[in-house]
């Protein structure tokens, strides 16, 4: 699942270089947390937050095999 995130945020961004995923995980949650640099941070939200909502919904969709719930947090 972080690699898969990952990927899919450094096609959006202008510095992929400063993607930074990180996994923390719990009794029943897997929590990814995504680091990306200030100029970014706009183009992973999107617009009244559309990009981000997609982004969860695939990861939703990519995450029905695993059995835990999986969270995305866009962290500044």
């Amino acid at each position: 699942m972080k690699d898969l995130i990952r990927d899919i945020v450094r096609a959006l961004v202008d510095h992929p270089e400063e993607v930074i995923v990180s996994e923390v995980e719990g009794e029943h949650a897997l929590i990814l947390e995504l680091k990306v640099a200030k100029t970014d941070f706009g183009k992973v939200i999107g617009r009244h937050g559309r990009t981000a909502q997609a982004i969860r919904t695939i990861l939703s969709a990519a995450s029905g095999k695993a059995k835990k719930r999986i969270v995305l947090e866009i962290l500044e």
